[in-house]
């Protein structure tokens, strides 16, 4: 049977043949449930050993495999060698990352033989094969992102933003902080907004559920390290310098580990709703109590909205939503959005549609500020006004307003022209939407030293430079 296209599948269209559509069938262990890779491996104990390997960001090929049948010479092995050396030490790997009772279980060479089989179309391994991590660059703050390259070149970003508990917290058992994971979808974006990076760059390409799945198992894989490698070791990714890494062991990323991952956002590059599918398997697998075990509202989809449908897409989906408003005006909208062809009004219908549907009704509201353009009182009137709509018609929903500071993204057009307010405007801000009923916070700015905050997220690899690499590759 054939299926009928939604609205917002339609909006999309049929643009070229897209590298997403033509891998999605070609599956890793990552995206694959313990029951399906149990089917592949021949056995339950074996999907676990895998699922507690790739939870912890370790590739079971690589941890069970003799150590005579890696290559760890080539170029691209060699500038990640302290990556390798993780696992020159199997049998204590095995006790930091496996369950106490399969630390001296084997994979077996059968199962090996089909892991390698399963991912023969990324170089036969999920770390170093279904992608690279080229680059690392920590914040003062803490803030750290990954730059991420995939086979076909092409390459992402993902943000580890860490919230480290004070010690008066840990004192009264409040925990000892957490880290929340900024996920892409896509590599660049086509919904053009003009106060973002990665809008700049255009839609490239979208991700596969792999490829978005892969962030989580190198951001696990950060978090881990950052507890127990050396900080000059960590930071030296892709030849960073002396003078960087002794910049590195200075901040406080270098001095204290990063907090265990409870939150992810998908609020890096891309607009997940244009690449609905393998944002959906996502979050399937990220929120599966046996696999990466993250609780339903510590995950949120943030989307534009290129349509009202757009939210429908995840009506069924285990997160919470959050929609890009950044102004209710239409014709304000329209600048800070170029690509949005709906009234706010329209768009919001979609969300309270979807919204009625949904058992998990915390939505995000979320407002990038940019001084003298949306930071007024009179856009803090609007969308007080704009936002009580949605409290009125969805019973048991939760709206917050995410009031997000505009991080400078450099370059011309009409983002040549913003700045970022004042705090005391953006303070005005918040107490009016409070004063009208609305709960608003204002996000701290993380990350901006490194280009790692909200809006800033660019790789540097454009269309045009991937042809030529093509063309240099293809003519010898």
């Amino acid at each position: 049977s054939t299926s009928t296209p939604s609205a917002h599948q339609l909006e999309v269209g049929e643009e070229e043949e897209d590298y997403t559509a033509q891998t999605q069938t070609q599956r890793t262990a990552l995206s694959m449930t313990l029951e399906e890779l149990s089917k592949t491996l021949g056995g339950l104990g074996r999907s676990r050993i895998a699922w507690d390997c790739l939870r912890e960001g370790v590739d079971p090929y690589y941890l069970f495999s003799p150590d005579d049948s890696i290559d760890t010479t080539s170029s691209s092995s060699s500038k990640h060698q302290q990556f390798w050396n993780e696992y020159k030490d199997k049998e204590a790997l095995k006790k930091q990352v496996l369950k106490a009772s399969r630390q001296t279980q084997p994979l077996g060479s059968s199962a090996l033989n089909i892991l390698s089989s399963l991912h023969s179309h990324c170089g036969n391994s999920i770390e170093n094969g279904l992608a690279t991590l080229v680059h690392i660059s920590p914040s003062s703050d803490g803030t750290t992102k990954l730059l991420l390259r995939l086979v076909d070149g092409w390459e992402v970003e993902t943000v580890l933003i860490p919230f480290w508990a004070n010690a008066d917290a840990e004192q009264k058992g409040k925990g000892k902080g957490r880290t929340t994971v900024c996920i892409s979808s896509q590599v660049g974006c086509r919904q053009g907004c003009t106060f973002c990076a990665t809008g700049k760059m255009g839609k490239l390409r979208s991700l596969t559920t792999d490829e978005i799945l892969v962030q989580m198992f190198f951001a696990q894989k950060i978090v881990r390290l950052s507890a127990n490698a050396s900080n000059e070791q960590l930071f030296s990714v892709d030849g960073i310098d002396a003078t960087i890494a002794a910049t590195a062991m200075t901040r406080r990323v270098a001095v204290e580990p990063l907090s265990p991952i409870t939150n992810v956002v998908f609020m890096g590059m891309g607009e997940p709703a244009d690449n609905a599918d393998s944002v959906r398997g996502a979050i399937n697998i990220l929120t599966r109590n046996e696999l990466f075990h993250l609780s339903a509202s510590r995950v949120t989809v943030s989307t534009v909205a290129p349509t009202p449908e757009a939210f429908h897409e995840f009506v069924d989906s285990r997160c919470a939503l959050a929609w890009s408003v950044h102004a209710v005006r239409d014709e304000l909208r329209k600048l800070l959005v170029p690509t949005t062809k709906y009234t706010m009004v329209q768009l919001r219908q979609g969300l309270i549609e979807t919204l009625k549907k949904r058992s998990l009704r915390t939505t995000m509201i979320e407002v990038a500020l940019i001084d003298g353009v949306n930071d007024s009182i009179r856009e803090a009137d609007e969308l007080a006004d704009f936002v009580s709509e949605i409290t009125t018609l969805v019973p048991g929903s939760n709206v917050i307003c995410n009031l997000i500071p505009y991080n400078d993204i450099g370059g011309g057009g009409t983002s040549s022209s913003f700045r970022k307010p004042s705090m005391e405007r953006v303070w005005e801000f918040q107490k009016r939407l409070q004063e009208l009923g609305v709960y608003a916070k204002v996000r701290g700015t993380r990350g901006d030293d490194e280009s790692a905050a909200c809006g800033q997220l660019a790789t540097s690899r454009s269309r045009k430079q991937k042809m030529e690499e093509f063309e240099e590759h293809a003519n010898g």
